[in-house]
């Protein structure tokens, strides 16, 4: 389990610069400059912004939408370096998510300026794109492109930030990035928008009684989303009720399975607005994160899963390298189980359910949220920014 850090010893003097075309729909976005302004910090930001409307970036279809995202990429350039130029004395210049082109456009004017540049890469697009999703076969010249262009990103900066340590091993063995380059700070979570749900008691001693589990997020590989359709069948004569949440790559295959062979028990809501996502977690019994197989599966931890620690309620995910930096298999509300095995699936939740002496109080998990929360998730960003900042 991740250990409480102590208190971070850093310079509060520091001026960052958020530099770039950095995503604010994304919750990495937003919490990552927050934690920055609770650890006290004087952040100023220069951006513009390119990726609205654009959620799932890998599934950009289409000449035209390609282009026109693309030009307005493009074009938001000058203004950002004219008005970087223009910005007084820094000592760290931050490229937030998605900033692959960006830290590459910004390097030659931070260097002139001698300050150190920090990209929060937070995923690989060549790992995403190639290896996870496998949207382009890796011959393919596409593949060698992403490949090159994340290498050169990685070397352009200082300090590569990402979510886990084992996310972190995975960039220094495919880009040959020095370890001490790189450093993990965990996503974490909005508290406003998931608070903890209070004393909400789920009696599930009794096993007559249906079972809500609840499972949202994109329909990607990483998720697991067929395991869960599969583990749904399996129990279908049981007092279990699915909601699935969501839409993504893997939708088309789902929708198939459920025409093929429908399950009454389960019900799949394609979207719900992301401030409402907290009330159907509050409203289910056991919360779902991801079941994927693919190596980026065990090294990454996904927003759901920050967000339902978050509000306290019951996880069952996939067991990984990443989760136990964060999680105790042993802690109450929690179960860990092998990756893409619907068997497991159904056994854990007939495991929660039928304990004979286990009467669940929430919110569960308090000294996870506490890790989670923007201001610790501020403590250990300042503790890797610090490293390169001259004097501290």
């Amino acid at each position: 389990m991740h250990k409480a850090t102590l208190e971070t010893v850093y310079d509060k003097n520091i001026r960052i610069v958020a530099w770039g075309t950095y995503d604010l729909s994304k919750p990495r976005t937003r919490i990552l400059l927050r934690a920055i302004r609770e650890a006290g910090v004087d952040i100023v930001e220069c951006h513009q912004d390119v990726w609205g409307g654009v959620e799932d970036k890998s599934r950009i279809s289409g000449l035209v939408a390609v282009i026109r995202v693309f030009g307005r990429w493009l074009s938001s350039y000058p203004k950002l370096i004219w008005r970087y130029l223009r910005i007084s004395r820094h000592d760290i210049v931050i490229v937030p998510y998605m900033g692959h082109l960006d830290i590459l456009v910004i390097w030659p004017f931070a260097r002139l300026r001698r300050v150190p540049i920090v990209w929060d890469a937070f995923l690989s697009l060549y790992n995403t794109v190639v290896e996870d999703r496998e949207l382009v076969h890796s011959r393919h010249p596409l593949a060698l492109l992403l490949y090159i262009w994340e290498w050169l990103a990685c070397h352009a900066a200082d300090l590569v930030l990402v979510d886990t340590k084992a996310h972190a091993q995975y960039f220094v063995e495919t880009f040959q990035i020095c370890a001490e380059r790189i450093g993990s700070v965990f996503v974490g979570a909005e508290p406003e928008i998931f608070p903890a749900t209070g004393n909400i008691e789920k009696d599930i001693i009794n096993s007559e009684s249906t079972t809500t589990i609840l499972f949202y997020g994109q329909f990607i590989p990483l998720h697991g989303i067929l395991t869960i359709i599969e583990a749904a069948r399996l129990a279908k004569d049981l007092p279990i009720r699915w909601i699935i949440v969501g839409r993504g790559q893997e939708a088309a295959s789902v929708q198939r399975l459920l025409n093929s062979d429908p399950i009454p028990s389960l019900t799949w809501v394609p979207w719900v607005p992301y401030d409402q996502l907290v009330e159907i977690i509050c409203n289910a019994d056991i919360c779902l994160g991801i079941f994927g197989t693919s190596r980026k599966a065990g090294m990454v931890i996904p927003n759901k899963v920050f967000q339902i620690l978050s509000t306290g309620a019951p996880l069952i995910t996939r067991d990984s390298p990443a989760i136990r930096e964060l999680l105790d298999p042993n802690m109450p509300g929690v179960f860990l189980i092998p990756p893409g095995d619907p068997k497991c699936l159904v056994g854990a939740i007939n495991e929660f359910r039928l304990r004979k002496t286990y009467l669940l109080t929430r919110p569960l998990h308090e000294a996870v949220r506490q890790t989670i929360h923007p201001g610790s998730i501020g403590r250990n960003l300042m503790s890797h920014l610090s490293r390169i900042h001259v004097g501290v």
